[in-house]
């Protein structure tokens, strides 16, 4: 194991914040036949159930490679946000959104389409050749990026590291949830493996769900360099990415991290990145809908929030999921879902103020368009 640490920039005299990562195996660089895998942790600071779903992960990785079992380049990075760490106001740990300037840790990454420029008027018939070209242009790409504030120096050091994976696993929770994941359309057949590992209760697929998430930011990048492509000069998939959500934010437990820590070692085994026979596949608890078919509830009033549903429970159209209890009429609104699927999120604040979202049922028909993910 190495570890290396990339300094942030400043934000002001006197301080300094650094990103470290866990390099495992022997790099890919150059090796047809190897893989390099990307993982992070709580990009959102405030995620822990994925912080110890990390250190744990590490301490599998360095028995692992220890052993000589290690097949491929695991780069780990269990602290994502070094910036949102720091971040607390009234007792309250805020690592969602950097306090200085409102933004969201992980939206508007770089374009990275963008950054490649022009390379695919380079391109010839080799799609291997084309992709190494990518990554080139890519690398130089990010080389040049001068950031100005710390949070873009976070971003820029998180894309270094990451840009040229062969897998991206971005580790996140929810507030309160059943574990589930997101990943696109094209990267569904290869991540249901991981899907039935984690014992995933939802799995949500959009190509491109808005905002540029640090996923879809991988992702993103090379559906939209393959799609005007001619057959005559084909690329081949540089990245697939997805984001895990760890269920909610007060589920850390060693028993449940190391479970899912086991889980995302048992998917490398069986993507040829550990060596060893994986584990039989377990069963897929829940078939993969769109992200756009996900049904979002909002409170209509103001006042106290009742759930009426479990997180995980199998919702049908008509079932109630929540009352909001006004405490000065006693008047109760029920919400029900329109939707059939599961009841897989919520909020974890038990009033809400009119307008304030309260949670998620899967649905296998898209009824949203635009920006899918939440704030």
């Amino acid at each position: 194991m190495r570890q290396h640490v990339t300094p942030l920039l400043s934000p002001a005299v006197g301080t300094r914040r650094e990103l470290t990562s866990f390099h495992f195996g022997e790099t890919a660089r150059g090796q047809t036949d190897s893989q390099k895998i990307y993982i992070q942790a709580s990009l959102h600071a405030d995620e822990t159930p994925a912080m110890l779903t990390a250190v744990l992960l590490r301490r599998r990785l360095a028995a692992l490679e220890a052993e000589g079992a290690l097949a491929s380049e695991i780069v780990l990075v269990p602290v994502a946000n070094p910036v949102g760490l720091s971040q607390h106001a009234l007792g309250q740990f805020i690592g969602r959104f950097e306090l200085g300037s409102g933004k969201n840790f992980n939206r508007h990454f770089i374009d990275l389409a963008k950054l490649a420029g022009d390379v695919a008027t380079r391109f010839g018939s080799d799609a291997q050749e084309n992709k190494a070209m990518v990554r080139d242009a890519l690398r130089s790409g990010l080389a040049a990026q001068k950031p100005l504030t710390e949070f873009e120096s976070l971003q820029l050091a998180l894309l270094t590291l990451s840009f040229d994976a062969d897998v991206v696993i971005d580790l996140h929770c929810s507030l309160e949830a059943a574990m589930h994941l997101y990943t696109s359309e094209a990267a569904w057949p290869e991540f249901e493996p991981l899907a039935r590992y984690l014992g995933a209760e939802a799995s949500l697929l959009a190509t491109d769900s808005g905002g540029q998430a640090f996923d879809e930011a991988h992702s993103l990048c090379w559906w939209a360099l393959q799609q005007p492509l001619p057959d005559s000069t084909p690329l081949a998939t540089g990245i697939i990415a997805t984001t895990i959500e760890c269920r909610g934010q007060r589920d850390v437990a060693y028993e449940i991290a190391q479970q899912d820590a086991d889980a995302i070692v048992e998917f490398l085994r069986a993507r040829g990145a550990i060596r060893g026979e994986a584990k039989p596949l377990p069963p897929l608890r829940a078939p993969a809908t769109p992200l756009a078919g996900s049904e979002q509830f909002y409170a209509p009033v103001s006042g106290i929030v009742v759930h009426r549903a479990q997180i995980g429970d199998t919702i049908r159209a008509g079932d109630p999921l929540f009352d909001i209890v006004d405490p000065l009429t006693d008047e109760t609104t029920t919400l029900h879902s329109h939707t059939d699927g599961v009841f897989y999120m919520r909020r974890a604040i038990r009033f809400a103020t009119a307008g304030a979202p309260l949670g998620r049922v899967t649905g296998a028909r898209p009824i949203r368009t635009g920006v899918l993910l939440g704030a």
